[in-house]
Order: C-alpha cells, then structure tokens, then sequence
C-alpha cells in the first residue's frame, strides 16, 4: 500500500481543530517529506501541529520520507515553496494514493501530474459524510477561528454536499 503524501497546511489545520487523526482513519500511512517536518515541527514552535505531529511519527503512522528525484524538487519549486514541492515529488514517486495539499497553486501543479488531491475541507467533508464528525460547519468554524483562511464560495459549497447549506 503506498499511502497518502501530506503537505504541511493539511496536518497544521487539522492538528489545530484536534483532527489530525482523521488522515489516520482515512490513509493508515501518512508520508511527509523532510521541508513539511522542519515547517510543521522544527520551525513550528508552539504553533497546533508540532505535539500532534511529533507523537503521530512516534507512533509510527507518519513516517518521514525524502524524495529522491532532487531536480524534480528543484523544479517544482521555482513555482511552489520547498514543501509542496517535496510533497508532489514525493507523491509522484511512491505514487500515493492522494496527496493533501491546499494552496491552489500546488494543487494545479499536482493535478499536472494526475495525482488525487484532498484539502483540509476535503478530509473534513469526508468525515461528515462517514459519520466521523456530527457538524461540518463547526469543524469550519474552528478551522477559521484558528487562522486558517477558507472562502466563503469553497464553504457554502461543501455544506450543500453535507446537506448542512442553509
């Protein structure tokens, strides 16, 4: 099985709302490229995700994973930052299931490359369609109240598919 390549705004945004978890229920196999650890874990300070992320790599059910295709990587990044760049390598590489991503800019770049992207709000809207979460739209109210930005057109469509538009 190869798992599931997750970039750093998808394990920060769901860490901070208490979800992290979900990637686990979903992929039992979390890859993050070395540039997502340092962002999320060496840089992160005390910032929602650090903890989180740290015991889910003791657990073993996220695993840090180097691309080896490094002019890939170097490619990739003259239009993206470090870890996206080394989370679609990386995707492209095992050929993951999915890749977690959430700047569009990365998310044109990996469907370029035919991989299967999810966001925050993607894993969020799977929960509640799996019964794992009773409310979307208090898992996207915590989501903004933690800082992470989501448009209001991306919101109100994903609470029309959980049957929760107004």
């Amino acid at each position: 099985m190869p798992g599931a390549v997750a970039d750093s705004s998808a394990l920060i945004g769901l860490a901070a709302i208490g979800r992290l978890s979900l990637l686990k229920d979903f992929h039992q196999r979390i890859l993050v490229p070395p540039a997502v650890w340092r962002e999320v874990v060496v840089e992160g300070g005390n910032k929602p995700g650090v903890g989180e992320v740290q015991k889910a790599v003791s657990q073993g059910w996220i695993e840090i994973i180097s691309p080896k295709n490094e002019d890939l990587v170097r490619l990739l990044k003259a239009d993206l930052d470090e870890g996206e760049a080394e989370a679609i390598a990386l995707a492209i590489e095992i050929k993951a299931e999915i890749v977690f991503i959430d700047e569009a800019e990365a998310r044109r770049t990996a469907e370029v490359y035919g991989l299967r992207k999810a966001g925050v709000v993607g894993v969020l809207l799977r929960a509640k369609v799996e019964g794992k979460v009773g409310s979307l739209r208090s898992e996207l109210s915590k989501l903004r109240k933690a800082g992470f930005r989501l448009c209001e057109e991306v919101s109100q469509r994903v609470l029309q598919e959980a049957g929760e538009s107004e």
